[in-house]
C-alpha cells in the first residue's frame, strides 16, 4: 500500500493505492464501489490478473483515503484523472464496481482506453417506491424544523453510519441519471450483472446495454458482489479482448 499526496482544485487530498505486478506492460485501473475499498477488489481480482499491472486505490472518503469536501461522480472522475496524470498510468481497460462503474464511464470519455468493464454500474435511475418517497417527504419537512441531525432515522442502508461530509456526498451522487453518459461511451463495453442483485437491479443492466454503442451483457448468478465468485470469467474475457 502507499499514500499519495495531491492538491486538486485548491484542495489536498491523501490517497491511498496499491500497485500490483509492476513489471506488465498492459495496465488496468480498478475502482471500488460505494461502501466499499480497494480490499475488496484487490481480493476479487489479484489472483486472476497477474499478467497486468493493476491499480486499485481508495476513492476519497472510503478506505484510507480522506476526503476534505464533498464530491459528485465528476468531480471524482476529476480527482481519479489528476491521480492518474500524477502516476504516469495510462490503463488499457477501466474496471468499475457499482459507484466506481459511473466513475469509469466518466473516465472512458477522456482517457484513451481500450475496454470498460461495468460491473452491476450505478447510474441509471427508477421511481422510487411509495413508502422511500414519503419517508423522503418527512425527512424534508423535520429537516425544516431544525430537526435534520436525525437523517440516520430515515436514511438507506448505504447513507447510514456516513459521516455528515459524505452523508451530502451521497446525496449528490445518489441520483445521478447517466444515461447520457453511457450512451458516449466510446470504447468496448463489457457489462457483468449479478441476476439477483437487490442494488443496482439486472432490469439496469439491460437499460445500460441498450444505451452503450458497442457492447457485450453477461448476467451472472450472484448478488451485487457477484464478481467475487466470478473473478476468473470475467478475467478470461478481459484477457482475450486486451490480446488480440
Amino acid at each position: 500500500m502507499a499514500l499519495c499526496n495531491l492538491n486538486v482544485e485548491n484542495t489536498p487530498y491523501e490517497i491511498s493505492y496499491e500497485l500490483t505486478n509492476l513489471k506488465a506492460k498492459k495496465c488496468l485501473l480498478i475502482l471500488h464501489g460505494w461502501g466499499a475499498n480497494k480490499e475488496l477488489m484487490k481480493q476479487a481480482f489479484n489472483p486472476v490478473l497477474s499478467e497486468y499491472k493493476c491499480l486499485y486505490l481508495d476513492l476519497a472518503g472510503f478506505g484510507k483515503s480522506n476526503s476534505p469536501t464533498s464530491l459528485d461522480t465528476k468531480g471524482y472522475a476529476r480527482l481519479v484523472e489528476a491521480f492518474l496524470k500524477h502516476l504516469h498510468f495510462t490503463p488499457n481497460a477501466l474496471i468499475g464496481h457499482s459507484f466506481g462503474g459511473k466513475i469509469c464511464a466518466l473516465l472512458s470519455l477522456s482517457q484513451t482506453t481500450e475496454l470498460l468493464i461495468l460491473l452491476s454500474s450505478a447510474g441509471i435511475i427508477w421511481q422510487k417506491s411509495l413508502k422511500t418517497r414519503l419517508k423522503i417527504k418527512l425527512f424534508k419537512a423535520l429537516k425544516a424544523l431544525g430537526l435534520g441531525k436525525f437523517y440516520s432515522l430515515f436514511a438507506s442502508k448505504d447513507a447510514q453510519n456516513l459521516s455528515p461530509l459524505m452523508y451530502e456526498t451521497f446525496k449528490k451522487v445518489v441520483d445521478e441519471d447517466f444515461s447520457e453518459i453511457f450512451a458516449q461511451i466510446p470504447c468496448k463495453t463489457f457489462i457483468f450483472w449479478g441476476q439477483d442483485d437487490k442494488a443496482t437491479p439486472l432490469k439496469s443492466g439491460e437499460k445500460i446495454a441498450s444505451l452503450v454503442k458497442e457492447n457485450e451483457f453477461y448476467p451472472l448468478k450472484g448478488d451485487h458482489f457477484f464478481f467475487l465468485k466470478n473473478a476468473e470469467l470475467i478475467a478470461k474475457i478481459i484477457h482475450k479482448n486486451l490480446e488480440q
